[in-house]
């Protein structure tokens, strides 16, 4: 079966699906709770719960600012390796945030870009190149930096997304700030849209801002 057959098996699956399935936590292995307790907290994540049992199980849950996605560590609570866990985090500006989690005492590489296809995943840093992406390609930057464990986070610049990555019956953004580049990329579309018919004022504008932002996030057809 064709890598092209597969994906449009998979989108009718996804369309059969009738109820929401939301990921909603992430499980981190940890050898020393307290300890990655003590790490998210000065990395100013969200401490959502942590509970204790008298069977020595142990559930700690922090919350990333601006995510829908929580992570979940303790006793008890994973069969799998200390330190062997990886996952994302998107951010809107590598630069920016990298310099915010290094100003936290935390160690973190330098923004960069892969070289070759997958080496923003080489535990020895092979094919990576200095710096963000030159044309700051979405998808395209990355940092990385790891818990006390050695469980890998690896910070994604995001700024537009691929069409259809997003489901379109819903809106969200992460921060304030995002939202704003999002209205700001609005009105200058706006003007063009102004422009196109005779220069008129648009008492709708807030209208049309709406359905380009919620248009431009689900990567759906913009409007002019």
């Amino acid at each position: 079966m064709s890598s092209t057959a597969n994906t449009e098996s998979a989108t009718t699956d996804v369309d059969a699906v009738t109820g929401d399935l939301k990921l909603e936590v992430v499980v981190l292995p940890v050898a020393d709770a307290d300890r990655s307790k003590a790490f998210y907290t000065g990395l100013g994540w969200r401490l959502d719960a942590d509970f204790a049992f008298d069977n020595g199980f142990r559930v700690v849950q922090f919350t990333p600012p601006g995510s829908g996605t929580s992570v979940q560590f303790g006793s008890g609570i994973t069969l799998a390796a200390p330190g062997s866990a990886q996952s994302y985090l998107i951010v809107s500006d590598i630069v920016s945030a990298r310099a915010e989690i290094a100003a936290l005492g935390i160690e973190i590489s330098d923004a960069f870009h892969p070289g070759a296809p997958g080496a923003q995943f080489a535990a020895d840093g092979a094919d990576r190149l200095e710096g963000p992406d030159p044309g700051r390609a979405s998808y395209g930057s990355f940092a990385t930096f790891r818990d006390p464990d050695g469980n890998r986070w690896l910070l994604q610049e995001v700024t537009e997304r691929i069409p259809g990555r997003l489901d379109g019956r819903g809106t969200a953004f992460s921060s304030a700030a995002d939202l704003a580049e999002a209205m700001r990329r609005a009105s200058v579309a706006h003007g063009e849209h102004e422009r196109r018919h005779g220069g008129e004022y648009d008492m709708n504008w807030p209208d049309w801002y709406a359905a380009y932002v919620v248009a431009e996030q689900a990567g759906a057809q913009l409007p002019t």
